[in-house]
């Protein structure tokens, strides 16, 4: 119902127009010429249905605009009155297809946009359900995507999470939380070190050990775009296996299990 509302109301409303036009110049004597009014009308047809919706309206503009000057008084199918029709038939076919196409064009680039906007929707649900922490950064290094692992490992809070931080916030706020297992006066180059190489590219995977007896591989890729991925994902198993035995009482209170005695981790070995 609505399509139909939308290519009937170009048709209908030039003809209107028209029809009242030859009205109101009979009864009341000589009014200009209704073309370039039918033109802006034969525009209005195109953009709200398309092509053929204004081609309908161009061809009733110069068929009402012929009636016009044929009832016009004093008015006669000359050389000139032929050329001005022949103009308008010109100027509302252009006018028609010029934007019918346009709309078109609009309407596939608002199509396309949606679907591109379903497809990040999905990928963000999907990226929210794994165990791997991913941070999507863009070329001026501000956080465009936090998932769930990320902000749990953290502690990142949604709304800061939501802000769009800088990646050296995010770095601060690890610190200032006490996530990194390392010594007070190792942060500072730490951080510096992390965000120079992040800015730099440097794919290099390193261990990540945080306090509460997480390890996390960290890794760093160069998007198309100029932005970043950051990947952390848990190792905690495959590296606390292979520390000193006897930290083990160490590793246990920090964790609650026993990572010494696992039996799945044999085949990781």
């Amino acid at each position: 119902m609505r399509t139909e509302w939308r290519a009937l109301s170009g048709p209908v409303l030039i003809t209107a127009m028209s029809l009242a036009a030859l009205a109101v110049d009979q009864a009341y004597g000589h009014i200009p010429n209704p073309a370039p009014l039918q033109v802006c009308i034969v525009a209005v047809a195109a953009a709200l249905a398309g092509i053929a919706s204004g081609l309908v309206s161009a061809v009733i503009a110069v068929a009402t605009n012929a009636i016009f000057v044929r009832h016009h008084p004093g008015a006669a199918f000359d050389v000139p009155e032929l050329l001005r029709l022949a103009l308008l038939t010109g100027a509302a076919t252009i006018t028609a297809v010029v934007t019918g196409l346009l709309r078109q064009k609009m309407l596939d680039a608002i199509t396309w946009e949606r679907d591109r906007h379903a497809t990040a929707t999905r990928l963000a649900a999907a990226l929210d359900e794994i165990d791997i922490g991913v941070v999507l950064l863009d070329a001026d290094t501000r956080a465009e995507f936090i998932n769930r692992a990320f902000r749990k490992y953290f502690a990142l809070p949604d709304a800061k999470a939501d802000s769009k931080p800088p990646f050296i916030a995010l770095m601060y706020h690890g610190r200032d939380a006490g996530c990194y297992e390392l010594p007070e006066d190792e942060l500072a180059h730490f951080i510096a070190e992390r965000t120079e190489k992040m800015r730099a590219g440097d794919s290099t995977p390193i261990n990540i050990k945080l306090t509460d007896g997480q390890v996390m591989r960290f890794r760093c890729m160069v998007l198309p775009d100029g932005g970043r991925m950051l990947s952390y994902t848990p190792i905690t198993d495959l590296v606390r296996r292979n520390d000193d035995p006897a930290m083990a009482e160490y590793y246990r209170s920090l964790r609650g299990a026993d990572v010494f005695a696992t039996p799945r981790l044999h085949a990781a070995e």
